[in-house]
């Protein structure tokens, strides 16, 4: 099957869900590698351990939404035997395919709809957003920027996970996990934006990237958007990172009245390992492997992310 007629496929399976409103794997017992007190905040969940049976280029989503999401360009080829944590068997492999050439071929994840992913309404006019999972990283540095004409230009980002804007062209997000340059620097961060069309924040990491996410090593990582108070963090291995806000003054516009909560449009979609999930530009490649996805419709406090790294590393 074509790639176009796939995303159709998938989009429709999504906004049947939507209309049908049925969980998946939201019951009581939930998805067994999340911890029990955040199983009504999980909006969606990918182990990538569960492929559709009629298409393994889409992974099942394990939260509540039903949000499938498909594994672009690689397809089933992308999910690789791999153990990110006690009891995980396979992950995401994401990578640019070829540097040298302008193209739509990097291996990369998601799903995107112009009109908005109902399902994934739980992060509309949402006052909180939680972004995290397990990350290893290959590559030592941005990879060589694939739509430009200088051969010695690189992509100032290396895309991890994140949620789109309700009216995001496949880049914007509401709320991102991603390794960018800050005044120069490459630095883990989480990137958010309140208002579609709205100015984002940033909330770097003072410590060295590499030393955040060593090299062929498995991490756990995650970000926390607080849209109401205006605020961010992010954790490594169930430990607060150290970190700094970019943007000064109020990037959110949250100094008036509250409470305040995303804009009312559903998100167009979710990226993977770069941007344009719909596959029409090739931004910020990761050379990475990720497991266990997590998308949740709360900010985390520090407990919360501590108890759900705990958890994980004590299942086998």
């Amino acid at each position: 099957m074509r790639r176009t007629g796939r995303i159709a496929i998938a989009v429709t399976a999504v906004l049947a869900a939507g209309i049908a409103g049925t969980p998946v794997n939201a019951g009581d017992s939930g998805p067994r590698d999340v911890h029990p007190s955040l199983r009504s905040d999980l909006i969606a969940f990918y182990d990538f351990d569960h492929p559709m049976p009629d298409d393994p280029a889409l992974e099942r989503d394990q939260g509540r939404s039903s949000t499938e999401i498909e594994l672009i360009n690689g397809g089933a080829a992308q999910r690789v035997a791999d153990t990110a944590y006690p009891g995980s068997r396979r992950a995401l492999q994401t990578k640019q395919v070829n540097p040298d050439a302008t193209g739509n071929d990097d291996w990369k994840a998601g799903v995107y709809s112009p009109t908005g992913v109902r399902t994934l309404r739980a992060f509309n006019a949402v006052g909180g957003t939680t972004v995290m999972g397990w990350f290893k990283r290959s590559m030592d540095g941005p990879a060589p920027n694939t739509v430009t004409p200088a051969p010695d230009d690189r992509f100032n980002a290396i895309g991890l996970a994140g949620v789109l804007t309700g009216d995001s062209d496949g880049h914007a997000v509401r709320a991102l996990l991603e390794l960018i340059d800050v005044q120069g620097t490459l630095r883990l961060v989480a990137l958010g934006r309140r208002l579609d069309g709205g100015a984002s924040q940033t909330f770097a990491a003072t410590a060295d990237w590499k030393t955040l996410l060593p090299k062929d090593e498995w991490v756990h990582l995650a970000a926390t958007f607080d849209f109401n108070a205006g605020t961010m963090a992010l954790y490594r291995n169930g430990v607060p990172v150290e970190g700094f806000y970019t943007v000064t003054g109020d990037p959110w516009l949250v100094s008036g009245p509250g409470p305040h909560v995303t804009t009312a449009t559903d998100p167009r979609g979710i990226k993977i390992g770069g941007s344009f999930p719909q596959n029409t530009v090739e931004r910020n490649p990761c050379d990475c492997r990720m497991d266990a996805l997590m998308f949740l419709d709360r900010s985390l406090g520090a407990r919360d992310v501590a108890n759900q790294y705990r958890y994980m590393n004590n299942r086998g």
